[in-house]
């Protein structure tokens, strides 16, 4: 089945990550349509019948919550909306990222409480089936009032304006239009905001670290084992009798890997006169388990947002309410955000670790994993790089939750900064990533200095996998493609 019907069910990371990568087509379930519907069909009567200023549908927005708009004047008030807040700068967000948002976008939509018509919703949809890419930058939201500039660039193209990225160009939502044979949405009351409100800028970048997280703790798990062999490490801190009396659910799992990854090694199985192994080593369990638990946290309040209706004013018609409220503030995942890039930037640290041990000359292994060390400067510089990635990762994780600046003439006084705390964790997730890769340059080349002895049959597959793309190192060469060939496969 090519098809994913957006419903009320409940829609998982996990699911994302399939709707992504197998390129998924959307489509609306009957319920969905008849909840967006009934909503705009009780928000239009709800206009024509009450006097009474409702925010943002028949009022201004922020501070000129107080200005009253004229019916002649409210679809006008929408597109302005729009465009005074495509305010976005610095990088584009990847397309990938903005699938995601646009797949949020239409499934907090579709829940029926946003007021937005349903040729809106279907035009997302066409989008997101079109893989039509709107042009959306990286930096301008506060994470509260929701994304509101970021969401404004990915909402413009309805209304042919912005740009969107088609078949590899990037071309004006105009030019877009004509292509398509489409006619610009005609935007009612209501609906520019239920566009722009909402996280759903800050949620993909989140839904997409979160897909990349579980990618990269099961490869720091393999990748240490890989390092431990190679270092002539000892199993015995692996040993489950040890874990049951710390029983955090992520140390018991790790170690559980790592016996799993290291059974029937060959290297380990050698006699060793040491008693103990750096931290580093013997206290993977501890460090990666502690970063498994943070990413299972994090995922559930994810889930939990995904899930949701984040635009402003909640409109409830089986209440009959039309109530302004604050939904749409990112504090509740700025902070697992922050947490999260935390977690992660621990699994590069540690790694980091690894990897200077494995050049270090010590356990019988060679100065810089070369053969020939002085002639010859081996892996000693990748340490360097690997140092360098992790130290900037160090500044990344200052969290951007604890900060907080007034804007809109003070009527937006505390915001959640959650959208920098989403672009801070999407450089925190490709740094550890190359760390990861990194590690598993040297680890292999580290194996080698091993033989006639064999590692595990689990990471010997790993070990030929890699070395069909990566070669053993002799003499002197340049290394960074090496290190790009490394990250491409992690990936």
């Amino acid at each position: 089945m090519n098809n994913h019907q957006i419903s009320s069910e409940h829609l998982t990371i996990q699911r994302i990550g399939e709707i992504i990568q197998q390129h998924l087509q959307l489509e609306l379930s009957e319920e969905a349509r008849q909840r967006i519907v009934h909503c705009r069909e009780y928000l239009d009567k709800k206009i024509a019948d009450n006097e009474r200023p409702v925010y943002g549908v028949t009022t201004g927005f922020g501070s000129l919550c107080n200005v009253s708009i004229g019916q002649d004047h409210l679809a006008h008030l929408q597109i302005n909306l729009m465009m005074s807040h495509a305010c976005g700068t610095g990088d584009r967000v990847p397309n990938e990222i903005v699938k995601i948002m646009l797949l949020l976008k239409i499934q907090s939509l579709s829940y029926g409480y946003s007021g937005c018509k349903l040729d809106t919703v279907e035009r997302l949809i066409d989008f997101f089936n079109n893989d039509i890419y709107p042009v959306v930058y990286m930096q301008g939201s506060l994470g509260a009032s929701g994304d509101l500039v970021p969401l404004a660039h990915l909402s413009l193209p309805l209304i042919g304006m912005g740009e969107v990225e088609y078949r590899g160009e990037v071309i004006t939502g105009k030019q877009l239009l004509k292509t398509m044979g489409w006619q610009p949405i005609q935007l009612a009351s209501k609906e520019g905001l239920a566009l722009l409100n909402g996280t759903q800028n800050m949620s993909a970048f989140a839904v997409w670290a979160l897909l990349q997280s579980h990618r990269l703790s099961d490869w720091a798990d393999r990748i240490a084992a890989m390092s431990l062999d190679a270092y002539c490490g000892l199993v015995e801190p692996f040993t489950d009798a040890v874990h049951r009396v710390r029983p955090h659910k992520g140390q018991i799992a790790t170690a559980a890997r790592l016996r799993e990854l290291l059974s029937g090694s060959e290297i380990m199985e050698q006699p060793k006169s040491y008693v103990q192994d750096p931290y580093s080593f013997r206290c993977v369990p501890q460090v990666h388990g502690a970063a498994k638990d943070t990413i299972s946290y994090v995922e559930s309040v994810i889930d939990t947002e995904i899930n949701s209706a984040t635009d402003n004013p909640t409109v409830c018609p089986d209440e009959d309410l039309i109530i302004s409220a604050g939904n749409f503030h990112g504090e509740p995942i700025a902070l697992p955000m922050d947490f999260l890039a935390i977690a992660l930037s621990e699994l590069a640290n540690i790694s980091e670790r690894r990897i200077y041990k494995l050049v270090s000359g010590t356990r019988g292994l060679p100065s810089f994993l070369v053969a020939n060390p002085g002639v010859n400067s081996g892996f000693m510089i990748t340490q360097y790089t690997a140092a360098s990635i992790v130290s900037l990762n160090k500044s990344l994780c200052n969290p951007a939750s604890v900060d907080s600046i007034p804007s809109c003439q003070g009527q937006e006084d505390h915001v959640s900064m959650g959208a920098n705390a989403a672009i801070k964790l999407y450089k925190v997730v490709l740094n550890t990533e190359r760390v990861l890769a990194i590690e598993l340059f040297n680890a292999a080349q580290a194996l080698e200095f091993r033989r006639p002895l064999k590692s595990s049959p689990a990471i010997q597959e790993i070990f030929k996998a890699f070395r069909k793309e990566v070669p053993f190192i002799i003499n002197d060469e340049v290394m960074y493609p090496y290190i790009q060939k490394s990250i491409d496969f992690l990936r």
